[in-house]
């Protein structure tokens, strides 16, 4: 701890610390409240707080001493403490008025550069963004991911609000934890009561299957949609018989569901919570009579949203570009749009990073005021930087997750066409950063993160890669920064944002 001795001393005395070699500052961190300073500090590849003084925050705070002061690991003793005396630490919903983006962190040491991204954007940006999934596949916690926003908010001196979402979440013991926590966004993932097997019924079956239904809850439905047309922004939309009972069939499970949830967690909690309920982790595309069906009963249920996801026409693929029909897709979600607007929520686009070509559309119609979703892009543009500095761990990467690709496929949908992607073994060093501008080799990392950070020796147990692969990031931070300031700066660019 020698290393951090000056550092201590100009803290004592108020001062910000000047940077050394074996001491980075991140001056931007450096606060003083109520007579204890802090400042956030790297060694090595480790960050630390480092705080003097004789308030409670520096009562509070678990390090080590070092003169005056001390030294405090990035622990979650130490984020809650930061969390109680500097407000703007902690996640906050944003509501309706603003455009949001999903930033989906899965290494937790991207956000600095996210923050950096968003700074004097007409956008918020939700830092913490974790499918129970992904946190499964990495061993990591929702606690990990708070934690991790919670630092690098406070080394980037950042005050002007950030989000943490608990994503895709589809079990209630895992809404009342999140929320528990204190996270700030709950998307509701009603994939499990969606009835996909309704799409291939006949339409003989689903006259039949909505009969059995108890006759006050046929009555409710018919009363309403049955033979009416409603003007939705200048959309007609109307239900005939075959239409409501299709629609009834397939959603009105996952309706009851989300009336459940909104009235026993989001209502009850103690602060605003922004609610997403996801509808598009389904087999069809969601029609605009869908979407408005949907809507409109959660609307007669006094249910509140702030975004709502719809499954759109063609692919939104994890890491590349949208597939389909463009012409298609913008005639949809200008739909799409105009009933959000209509109840007065946020159109709410998945697996969104990436989608270069449809991006213009979707700013276009949504008028600025969206939440789009964000993740595995920030670990590619973490691939593409080991790529840069360290070739030799980018090669055992790669070939590691050639060998382990098929194993992914249970968790996502993704069809890449891996014999375009350039024989390893003839491609330069200085070539393998372009891998990561190639669609099947993005979506081959992309899926593979999982496998790749908690890949073991056989022999030893060791790290095969997860620990080189963090060292070399960290000693590359600037770097790593400036990849994602450009990859993401180019989304909201084009969303014009």
């Amino acid at each position: 701890m020698e290393q951090f001795q000056r550092v201590v001393a100009d803290i004592v005395a108020g001062k910000l610390p000047q940077q050394s070699d074996n001491v980075t500052i991140y001056e931007r961190s450096f606060e003083k409240i109520e007579g204890s300073n802090i400042i956030m500090t790297k060694s090595g590849t480790e960050k630390y707080l480092v705080v003097a003084g004789n308030g409670a925050l520096y009562n509070e705070l678990d390090g080590e001493s070092v003169g005056d002061g001390k030294v405090c690991a990035l622990t979650h003793h130490n984020s809650k403490v930061l969390n109680k005396h500097f407000e703007y630490t902690k996640p906050q919903a944003f509501g309706t008025e603003i455009a949001t983006m999903g930033l989906g962190d899965r290494l937790g040491v991207a956000s600095p550069g996210h923050i950096e991204t968003v700074m004097n954007r007409k956008v918020k940006p939700i830092l913490a963004q974790q499918s129970i999934r992904e946190l499964t596949l990495l061993n990591r916690t929702m606690t990990d991911i708070l934690d991790a926003a919670t630092f690098a908010v406070f080394q980037e001196g950042y005050k002007d609000g950030y989000g943490a979402d608990a994503d895709h979440i589809k079990l209630e013991k895992d809404i009342e934890y999140a929320l528990g926590l204190g996270f700030s966004f709950l998307t509701l993932d009603c994939s499990e009561q969606i009835r996909n097997d309704i799409e291939g019924a006949t339409t003989d079956d689903i006259h039949k299957e909505f009969a059995s239904l108890p006759v006050d809850r046929k009555e409710y439905y018919k009363n309403h949609y049955l033979n009416k047309s409603f003007e939705v922004q200048g959309l007609e939309i109307s239900y005939d018989e075959a239409s409501l009972h299709k629609n009834v069939l397939v959603y009105g499970e996952a309706i009851d569901f989300m009336e459940h949830v909104y009235t026993e967690y989001i209502a009850k909690a103690d602060r605003a919570i922004d609610f997403e309920i996801s509808i598009d982790e389904t087999e069809t595309v969601t029609a605009p009579e869908a979407h408005f069906f949907v809507a409109e009963e959660l609307r007669r249920r006094g249910v509140t949203v702030q975004s709502l996801a719809p499954r759109f026409c063609g692919e939104f693929q994890k890491g590349i570009d949208y597939i389909g029909d463009i012409n298609q897709f913008e005639k949809e979600l200008h739909e799409h749009a105009e009933i959000a607007k209509y109840f007065g929520y946020k159109l709410s686009i998945h697996s969104g990073s990436d989608k270069f070509s449809v991006f213009p559309i979707i700013g276009k119609y949504t008028e600025g005021l969206l939440h789009i979703k964000t993740a595995g892009t920030n670990w590619l543009e973490a691939v593409r930087v080991i790529a840069q500095v360290n070739p030799d761990l980018y090669r055992r990467m790669h070939k590691y997750a050639e060998e382990h690709f098929e194993e992914t496929l249970k968790y996502y949908h993704v069809t890449p066409d891996l014999d375009s992607v350039a024989p390893l073994a003839k491609t330069a060093d200085e070539d393998l950063p372009a891998y990561m501008d190639h669609d099947a080799s993005r979506q081959l990392f992309h899926v593979t993160y999982g496998i790749l950070l908690t890949a073991k020796s056989s022999e030893s147990g060791a790290d095969l890669f997860r620990t080189e692969f963090f060292t070399t990031l960290m000693n590359n931070e600037d770097a790593y920064r400036a990849s994602l300031v450009k990859h993401i700066g180019r989304h909201l660019d084009l969303l014009g944002l």
